[in-house]
């Protein structure tokens, strides 16, 4: 894909020694959604904590803005991207607002003190995610839809060229589905942001994405756009469904 601002060329990820997926190949424009499908266990979320830095990969290379990822620092990587992950953080009697302001600690200095700038990006981000009236609210008082926005609102602090979700959707009602996938596609569209992430709900993710990457059994599978991927073909084969549970649940 040209113009590619993060890629991967022959990626393999795992845990220690283990290699849970590779040869896992991809490219993603700026203001464009790349989502990866497939069943449980296939190493989706590895893949994607690979890519944030939290695992060291096994083999390969990820190429961001032109650079080998391992070219830059933790506080450079900090800058160019942001992370939403499935799992729930307990912040200790920390704020909504609070939350928030940790993703300016890559810009702030040692101590963390916010800066006016600083202060009028959190606004900025906590009005974009449509928080503003629960920012002073304890993280842990608020919904679960409420909480996911908040970890959004942090990730926009960080002023990502990059944005990586696990399962964003996970935790969310059908509303809260539709309004968060709006705002990602609303997100990635005007700040020119590269998305990435991971969906078990084919429907949204037919629906939101640009690419779609399929991986299966610790490998990449197919790729392609939601037109070329979500056919009965490929997501019988995909997921192990028979042709009659296909017609009987997908048609």
């Amino acid at each position: 894909m040209d113009n590619a601002f993060i890629s991967a060329d022959k990626l393999a990820v795992g845990y220690g020694k283990k290699i849970i997926a590779d040869n896992i190949e991809f490219s993603v424009q700026r203001g464009k959604i790349l989502t990866l499908i497939g069943p449980n266990g296939a190493g989706k979320s590895t893949v994607l904590k690979t890519l944030a830095g939290y695992l060291k990969k096994l083999g390969g290379r990820v190429v961001i803005d032109g650079e080998s990822s391992d070219k830059y620092s933790e506080k450079e990587m900090a800058k160019k991207l942001s992370v939403v992950l499935t799992e729930r953080i307990k912040p200790e009697l920390m704020t909504c607002r609070e939350v928030v302001e940790t993703g300016r600690y890559p810009y702030t200095g040692s101590f963390g003190i916010l800066s006016e700038n600083d202060n009028e990006i959190v606004d900025k981000a906590i009005e974009t995610v449509s928080m503003r009236d629960f920012s002073g609210m304890y993280f842990d008082s608020v919904s679960d839809g409420q909480r996911q926005r908040v970890m959004l609102a942090r990730a926009i602090c960080q002023e990502p060229d990059i944005l990586i979700l696990d399962e964003p959707t996970s935790y969310l009602d059908i509303h809260h589905k539709i309004h968060f996938l709006e705002l990602l596609r609303k997100l990635a569209t005007e700040n020119k942001i590269a998305v990435i992430m991971s969906m078990h709900e084919l429907d949204f993710a037919e629906k939101i994405s640009d690419y779609i990457l399929c991986i299966k059994d610790g490998k990449a599978v197919l790729s392609g756009t939601p037109a070329e991927i979500f056919t009965a073909e490929n997501i019988m084969e995909l997921y192990d469904i028979s042709e009659n549970l296909y017609k009987k649940y997908f048609v």
